[in-house]
């Protein structure tokens, strides 16, 4: 039988701690260690880097990373898989060749190409496809060290690895499925070590300095164990890894290019001290098109932000409403988008909580509109405007911002390439067999639970939830850590009652998903964020706190819960 593979994650975005790497190769055994760089927003700030250089376009923190480890990984013998390749794999395999020349270190770097389809799309600052894990695959089969990529989905970084030790065939969907589930709970590095985690007071603050980084010891079956190093930081349970799975994903069909998860089949359970089975993943045929992300320069974007203190905060508000009518109307940006932020309080005994925030944001295509007329205008009140005027920061002449879309490409339109240490290019294609997403019928719901007293308090007494983005789209997983709890929330938590208690939801499509093995509801709200987070569209551009401020929220909850 062939060995189990040890997969650990040192990266869960480009700025994730930089002595991750390290501290993987040092803290114990391991066969591959995978780095996850790419975000939306990182495309489009990569995007930004290679045109004014044409030779940037890749995560420039990877090759340091690397110079510091390499020869750690090379005489450990761990391969490294990452995603750092951003626009520019070919780009960045040369860097680490270069490197590896100069240490003297004989690794052989390959990489994955075929994902930048940015000429077909006119217009776009890059345009994308996300690539599944066959073509890592390829270049580890050969024999590769190294091997990077630009855009592949994130679970891909343990499915190729998986299925090149494994020998696992395309139509293997089972176990590519549980490797898509181990992948996720990898992606995001130490979230599913206690990281951002809802009940995260329930541990010393000891525990959570600094969180360790995954691993996941994965099976030939597909099935898992994802654990961390010894005697590193955080913890692993049922719960960090329950919300990870429910971290920006849908409903219980999770497409991916190689392989559709049945995210309903999934079991976890605890198997000792800071290690979770992962286990009964099923798979299906992957859906006939690929994603393909975009983004795009949406225009230009200003902002000011007004300090209001003290007394009649409402009636300085709509002052500084009127006195800024005449200049917006003569600049006449495309979207004037005015807030009020309620931070302050009576008696307050210092002028910051005693403050509150007025938010001005403007948008439009052209800068003219947004620019010098508006922060001229804005700035001119200082002396004339409500008492106690300032502002947090002098707006400036306007900065352009990007939006990101998601289209469809026919799977077998896409030229995805390995690109082996020795130059050869091996073609990956498309997979046999596809099927159309459906959605899955909703489960029957549990029970209800036995009636009782109830009294008035947070739903995040009984239920954690995780949230985020995926482009304009917000996604908030709620779960429970016991039967009962979850008969009440399967029948508590509708669409209905989630517009009552995220008012901003009120007037938008809100899908809920039941996902009774997990014990959770995973809820997308569509629209949330507008044109996603580069367009900084609302005060948290990627929902990453909704699931905290839905927690915070009260509602009628049984005593027998509390």
């Amino acid at each position: 039988m062939t060995a189990d593979l040890r997969i650990g994650n040192a990266s869960g975005f480009y700025g994730d701690r930089f002595d991750a790497l390290r501290e993987m190769l040092t803290g114990g055994e391991l066969d591959v260690l995978t780095g996850d760089y790419l975000a939306e927003l990182t495309m489009l700030i990569l995007a930004r880097d290679r045109l004014k250089d044409p030779s940037a376009g890749y995560a420039r923190t990877f090759p340091r990373q690397l110079e510091e480890c390499l020869g750690l990984a090379h005489e450990r013998g761990v391969r490294i898989v990452a995603n750092a390749g951003g626009l520019n794999p070919a780009g960045l395999a040369g860097a680490v060749r270069e490197l590896a020349g100069r240490l003297g270190i004989p690794v052989r770097v390959a990489h994955v190409e075929g994902d930048d389809l940015t000429a077909a799309h006119p217009g776009s600052l890059a345009a994308h496809a996300y690539l599944g894990g066959f073509g890592i695959a390829a270049c580890l089969r050969a024999g590769a060290d190294v091997v990077v990529t630009g855009r592949v989905t994130d679970a891909a970084l343990v499915t190729g690895p998986a299925a090149a030790h494994f020998g696992w065939a395309p139509t293997d969907y089972d176990r590519l499925a549980g490797a898509v589930v181990a992948g996720h709970v990898l992606e995001c590095g130490t979230q599913a070590t206690g990281g951002n985690y809802a009940f995260f007071h329930e541990r010393p603050p000891a525990d959570l300095r600094r969180p360790g980084f995954p691993l996941a010891e994965v099976h030939e079956d597909g099935s898992s164990v994802i654990t961390k190093h010894p005697g590193t930081g955080g913890f692993v349970d049922v719960g960090t890894v329950t919300a990870q799975l429910l971290y920006e994903t849908g409903g219980a069909r999770y497409a991916g290019p190689d392989v559709t998860a049945r995210l309903d089949s999934v079991r976890i359970g605890q198997d000792g001290p800071d290690r979770v089975r992962i286990d009964g993943v099923r798979g299906e045929a992957p859906p006939p098109t690929l994603k393909v992300g975009r983004s795009r320069l949406g225009g230009f974007r200003n902002e000011v932000v007004f300090v209001l203190t003290g007394l009649d905060v409402e009636a300085k508000a709509d002052l500084v409403k009127e006195q800024m009518a005449g200049p917006l109307a003569t600049s006449s940006p495309a979207e004037v988008r005015w807030e009020l932020v309620r931070t302050d309080r009576p008696d307050a005994d210092t002028e910051e909580t005693a403050s509150a925030l007025l938010r001005l944001v403007v948008r439009d295509p052209a800068q003219d509109a947004v620019g010098r007329a508006f922060s001229g205008a804005a700035v001119e009140l200082a002396l004339a405007g409500y008492p106690g005027f300032h502002v947090l920061a002098p707006p400036g002449k306007g900065a352009p911002y990007g939006v990101f879309e998601d289209v469809y490409v026919p799977q077998g339109s896409v030229g995805h390439l390995a690109v082996l240490h020795d130059g050869r290019r091996i073609p990956v294609g498309p997979p046999h067999d596809t099927a159309v997403l459906a959605d899955v019928p909703e489960p029957e719901p549990p029970r209800p639970l036995a009636p009782g007293p109830a009294r008035r308090a947070p739903l995040g007494l009984v239920a954690g939830a995780r949230s985020g983005d995926k482009g304009g789209d917000a996604n908030v997983g709620v779960w429970v850590r016991s039967d009962d709890a979850w008969q009440w929330l399967a029948h508590e938590l509708t669409v209905e009652r989630l517009r009552e208690l995220i008012p901003e939801a009120a007037g938008l499509p809100v899908t809920r998903h039941v996902l009774p093995r997990l014990r959770a509801l995973n809820f997308v709200v569509e629209s949330l964020l507008g044109e996603g987070v580069a367009a900084q569209a609302r005060f948290d551009p990627q929902a990453k706190a909704l699931g905290e401020w839905l927690r915070s929220r009260h509602l009628d909850i049984p005593e027998a819960l509390l």
